[in-house]
């Protein structure tokens, strides 16, 4: 087990890569020795960033397999779609470790990646090779591999709020309808007409309805978490706010359990897992409550009258839906504590 890495952040540039920087800045066991973009090479990253102006006083290095791998022991990708599949058997072959955060590796099928993300699968041995980074779910599989394909945001607040109830059956798979909300962070740094402040201010629309490229990624883990095929509805909603993620789910009761039986189910399934954190009865989670954190708070509501359950669940959509979560896998990954480099209060009001 190593005692320290070096790390390279390619996606410097964009509000993943940035959080990235931010976060490693204070952890104990991670140096950051190379900030990586291709747009912007031979620039200083405090130039686009001028937060960190005394910070990181670096230039920004060019995407160089060998570049890197001289710099640093594993990479993290943060890029929009499309770039991983391109860069990660260079930097594999390389000798890097590599954690994906964009969603490249995440879907096993390529023909349904190719369907929902409109680009070229990566190759299915690099898929195959992936291991899909829930860490409150799977984080015993990513302990000590190469390539860990780091979830969606969305995906991770709205996984952690169901996984417990499908995998014990407490909830009918068939009718999970998902409604979930984003900050304008989630859309990237690059500019567009949807995040456009005069469109977006005092706004609250849909997009992307049964068309977003996170559905099969969250159908592909109910699926292997239930043992049968799982089909939602989702619906996704950009707020005017900058970070933070609540995925409201609904879905039929099986049996007769009740709210405590779930808050008692899902307290004993991530007991130990100490970013996520279920209410007690009658308190739901805010996003402000998780803002900058690596924190998932997830709460509850049983309507005995119609015999269905709402399910709460919120994360900052650039720390636990993004780079904070990128850290805990490399924790695991590393074989060190899931929350070195994490430990630290969410910012509130």
């Amino acid at each position: 087990m190593s005692t320290s890495v070096k790390a390279a952040i390619i996606g410097s540039t964009g509000y993943g890569g940035v959080e990235l920087i931010r976060l490693l800045a204070s952890h104990p066991k991670v140096e950051v020795t190379s900030v990586v973009s291709s747009s912007s090479a031979g620039a200083p990253i405090a130039e686009g960033f001028p937060h960190l102006t005394e910070i990181r006083t670096d230039l920004l290095d060019d995407v160089d397999p060998a570049l890197i791998k001289s710099k640093a022991d594993v990479v993290f990708i943060a890029t929009p779609a499309g770039i991983a599949t391109k860069l990660t058997p260079s930097l594999l072959a390389a000798g890097l470790k590599v954690i994906d955060i964009s969603g490249d590796h995440r879907l096993k099928s390529r023909a349904e990646y190719e369907t929902w993300y409109k680009k070229e699968a990566a190759e299915q041995q690099f898929l195959d090779q992936a291991v899909y980074g829930l860490a409150e779910v799977y984080g015993d599989a990513v302990r000590g591999v190469d390539l860990i394909s780091n979830p969606g945001c969305f995906p991770t607040a709205t996984l952690l709020g169901l996984i417990p109830a499908v995998k014990e059956g407490y909830i009918d798979p068939a009718t999970i309808i998902i409604d979930a909300k984003s900050g304008v962070s989630g859309a990237g740094r690059g500019a567009s007409l949807g995040t456009h402040y005069s469109e977006l201010n005092e706004n609250f629309k849909a997009y992307k309805i049964n068309k977003h490229q996170h559905i099969p990624e969250i159908e592909q883990v109910l699926t292997d978490v239930a043992g049968k095929k799982v089909v939602t509805t989702f619906t996704t909603h950009l707020v005017p706010m900058t970070r933070g993620i609540m995925s409201t789910m609904y879905a039929t009761v099986t049996g007769d359990h009740k709210l405590e039986d779930f808050i008692s189910l899902y307290r004993n399934y991530y007991e130990g897992r100490p970013f996520v954190r279920v209410r007690s009865n009658g308190t739901w989670p805010a996003t402000k409550e998780v803002y900058g954190s690596n924190y998932c708070d997830i709460g509850f509501a049983v309507d005995e009258r119609t015999g269905r359950i709402t399910i709460i669940s919120v994360i900052d959509n650039l720390v636990k839906g993004a780079a904070g979560q990128a850290i805990q896998n490399l924790n695991l990954m590393m074989g060190w504590d899931e929350t070195e480099g994490l430990k630290f209060v969410p910012v509130y009001p």
